[in-house]
């Protein structure tokens, strides 16, 4: 056989080199390191050496190897037809006997018979490949013993370390055999043969609870089962779970840093287990930041992500896990052919410039006349057909509340046309609309409007706008400048060329044959038909009977009209329509489209309603937090629950009344949505004592009689800046009255008289002015106020008086104060309450 390295010796015995050179050296044999080779006989020098450790002298021929082996067998054992696990343990025992020429008996030396051959030399030479195989056999399992020995040594040691821990009285640990011993210890001479060496009591450790069940005894059990079975996988996993269960938890020595996801809206609890924090003490950081909270309290993001700086963690805005996914990995039609399509063109300005008369020549109705006060409240859109191609106008309002709509028909356009009064110039909702056209990055074409008036300067107005960045073509700009005349109708197709040329310019194109796309202008409850939007389809074709996702609203498109209210069956690109057939008003502004699947728009629809509700009330809260201890002496607060015709003028309304609010007063409005006054919002405003304002929108019979009844204002208006001066009055009414100091006369003392039970009363003249009975008054003795009180008597000769007038004289005493002198002047005044009125 040839010879091995001590590395692979080491490895075929399943021992350390190390240890095995150890126990080389002591056997005689000089090794040093684990690659030097290893012979027949250094392998016989080991076994002789751990044959002589172990108190065998004598060469032992016999080996006995015992292994045992357990298996599990699930039985139903009882009437309840519960499973039981009954573990079988089997045992064997093998036996390996060396034969050795020496224990063989010679043979007697006889004559052989002639007829047997003889013993040939191929025979004994397999018989000694026989003889070293069973040698090297029994090394490796002589070894194989010896590491088991000293893994049994090793756990005993832990589990003796482990009791004396856990129990005070000291434990006297089993007697552990040599790391090496390839035999059973021999048995002390005093002890009884007969009797079996008594087996230290092992201490297992139970990983799992269940395994712990399973080997505990219970009626039934075969085979005399003690209960306490080694776990299946024999040794091996014995080993390695008692060496898992003596390693102990450590305590991290720094802090630990995490990444946490912070969703829009989050409870204290779930942000306390992202933080692997505990509840308490969260809460009790909030706390120190000043806000009072709950376990199962929502938090908005930005207090959430306070909080986790605050910890000493990092945190991030966390993308939710929601259907909206969905639209995201839905397929775009890239592949779709694009297509020319109309522009669509935003008429701005400021207030009564003249936009919708402008508007109006274009579409040859009369719109202005039918607007309440004249003034334009709603978006309007309109698609028109000019000799050059098709127009989509939005009309959007000029007063000043109309902010947002301004902002989301910039939004939403290709143009913006202008509008200036020639006459007028520039003004507050001019620049405004400058403003909002430059954040959207759209052209800018100026209508100089009015220009037929005799006050009109056109030159003036260029001269404003180039103040405002607006700068005319024939000053080397790119805004073109065109004068009309909404009234004659002078240099509207010009306009209108104009507006076509910047078109061509922008080379506008969508897809058309796609799920259409778009933004919801305008929305309404109608009585009879429903929640309403407008919307202007931005790409693709709308059609009759879509599945239509509108924000938080979903629905199948029931009917479609256009601006004339005629019915129609699809709309193309840039084609503003009315919907019928959404589950609830969407807000204006949304974004539109079309989805296959009914299913998922109502779930994406219910989603974006639960977050917007759980975002609201968070933010809410956080504002109620905040404001805590400034609302403890804040002053009066007018309730106003609002009704609107559209969202529009309901998101208007609020904005314009929240304006008004200052630090003495506030505007509150406890309820806003679109629709009729119904008898719901009657029963709120009564809970709440707020006022009912209905903008274009009127309340029902029932409604009426529960309001009169219940004793609830309700107040209707059509024009936005009546309500809103009617709501500043109401204010300037509830703000407390200012006081004001006013002069009456003034009074010098002639003479001064004590009169016992009385005290002193003085003679005076009155110089100028009038001295009322009751009148506050100032001592003054050379010019130095020395008392301020009140007058407690006034007499004309011997008569009680209301008033003395200039130039008289009178008799007089100061309430509370004795210390007149000849000479003092009273100075005569009196406090008066002076309404005031919100700036």
């Amino acid at each position: 056989m040839a010879n091995t390295s001590v590395a692979q010796f080491a490895g075929e015995l399943k021992v350390q080199p190390s240890v095995l050179l150890d126990q080389l050296r002591a056997a005689g044999v000089n090794k040093q390191v684990a690659d030097d080779p290893l012979s027949e006989q250094d392998k016989t020098k080991l076994l002789e050496y751990l044959r002589k450790a172990h108190g065998a002298v004598e060469p032992k021929n016999k080996i006995t190897l015992m292994r045992k082996q357990t298996s599990e067998i699930i039985k139903k054992s009882d009437a309840s037809g519960k499973a039981r696990t009954i573990q079988v343990e089997v045992k064997k025992k093998r036996v390996f006997i060396k034969r050795d020429a020496s224990d063989v008996p010679a043979p007697v030396a006889e004559p052989r018979p002639s007829g047997l051959p003889a013993l040939d030399a191929r025979e004994a030479e397999v018989r000694e490949e026989e003889r070293r195989r069973q040698e090297e056999l029994a090394a490796r399992q002589a070894a194989d013993a010896a590491e088991k020995q000293e893994r049994e040594r090793k756990l005993a040691e832990q589990r003796d370390a482990e009791l004396k821990k856990q129990s005070a009285q000291p434990v006297i640990p089993p007697t552990a055999p040599s790391p090496t011993t390839l035999h059973k210890p021999k048995v002390a001479d005093g002890a009884d043969k007969g009797q079996k060496p008594k087996k230290a009591k092992e201490v297992k450790v139970w990983k799992d609870e269940s395994v712990k069940r399973r080997t505990i005894k219970t009626r039934g059990d075969v085979a005399g089962a003690s209960g306490w079975h080694t776990p299946k996988g024999g040794r091996h996993k014995t080993a390695v779970s008692s060496e898992d269960s003596s390693q102990q938890f450590a305590a991290p020595t720094e802090p630990v840093i995490r990444e946490i996801h912070v969703p829009e809206t989050i409870t204290v609890g779930e942000l306390a287990h992202k933080m692997s924090v505990k509840a308490a003490e969260l809460i009790k950081v909030l706390m120190k930041l000043g806000s009072m909270v709950t376990i199962n309290q929502v938090l908005d993001r930005e207090t959430a992500m306070v909080v986790v700086e605050e910890m000493g963690h990092t945190a991030v805005a966390a993308k939710l896990d929601d259907p909206e996914a969905y639209l995201a990995g839905s397929p775009e039609h890239h592949d779709e052919e694009s297509r020319p399509r109309a522009p669509v063109v935003t008429v701005m300005g400021h207030v009564d410039h003249g936009k919708t008369s402008l508007l109006d020549y274009i579409r040859r109705t009369r719109v202005a006349s039918g607007e309440a006060g004249g003034i334009t409240q709603h978006i309007g859109a309109y698609h028109v057909q000019t000799p050059r191609g098709m127009v989509t106008f939005l009309d959007t309002p000029g007063h000043e509340a109309f902010t947002a709509m301004r902002a989301r028909g910039a939004k939403v356009t290709d143009i913006v046309i202008l509008v200036v009064a020639a006459d007028d110039g520039v003004m507050p909702q001019t620049v405004e609309a400058i403003s909002h056209a430059k954040a959207a990055g759209v052209p800018l074409v100026v209508a100089l409007n009015k220009i037929d008036k005799p006050e009109a300067n056109a030159d003036r107005v260029k001269q404003e706008l180039v103040g405002h960045s607006v700068i005319p073509e024939e000053y080397g700009g790119d805004s073109p400048f065109v004068p009309v005349s909404a009234k004659t109708g002078s240099g509207v197709d010009d306009l209108l060329e104009q507006v076509l040329l910047q078109a061509e310019v922008l080379e506008l194109k969508a897809p058309v044959h796609a799920p259409a796309k778009g933004i919801v202008i305008e929305a309404r409850l109608d009585k009879g038909r429903g929640p309403v939007a407008t919307v202007l389809v931005q790409s693709g074709t709308l059609r009759r009977g879509d599945i239509l996702l509108a924000g938080s609203s979903f629905g199948r498109v029931r009917a479609m009209l256009d601006e004339r209210g005629a019915p129609i069956q699809e709309a193309g690109p840039s084609i503003p329509v009315e919907i019928h057939g959404l589950s609830d008003v969407p807000a204006a502004g949304e974004d539109m489209m079309v989805l296959g699947d009914e299913r998922k728009a109502r779930e994406i629809a219910l989603f974006r309603q639960g977050k917007f509700r759980d975002v609201k009330l968070a933010k809410k809260q956080a504002a109620k937090l905040e404001n805590m201890f400034e609302q403890i002496g804040e002053a009066r607060v007018l309730p106003i629950l609002l009704k609107a015709d559209v969202q529009g003028s309901q998101e208007a309304l609020m904005h314009a009344l929240s304006r008004l609010s200052n630090d003495e007063v506030k505007v509150n409005v406890v309820h806003s949505a679109v629709g009729g006054i119904t008898e719901s919002d009657v029963n709120l405003a009564v809970a709440s004592k707020a006022v009912i304002i209905g903008f274009n929108t009127r309340a029902d019979g029932a409604a009426r009689k529960l309001a009169e009844a219940s004793g609830i204002d309700i107040r209707y208006y059509n024009i936005i800046y009546d309500a809103v001066d009617e709501v500043k009055a109401a204010l300037s009414g509830m703000l407390a009255p200012e006081k004001k100091e006013s002069i009456l006369g003034l009074v010098e003392i002639r003479q001064v008289f004590k009169i016992s039970r009385v005290g002193t009363v003085a003679g005076c003249m009155v110089l100028e002015g009038v001295v009322r009975r009751g009148s506050l008054v100032r001592l003054l003795r050379n010019n130095v106020v020395v008392y301020s009180g009140e007058l407690d008597s006034l007499k004309r000769f011997k008569d009680d008086v209301r008033e003395v007038k200039g130039t008289f004289e009178c008799g007089l005493s100061v309430k509370g104060y004795n210390d007149l002198q000849v000479g003092d002047q009273l100075e005569v005044y009196e406090i008066q309450e002076v309404a005031r009125t919100l700036q």
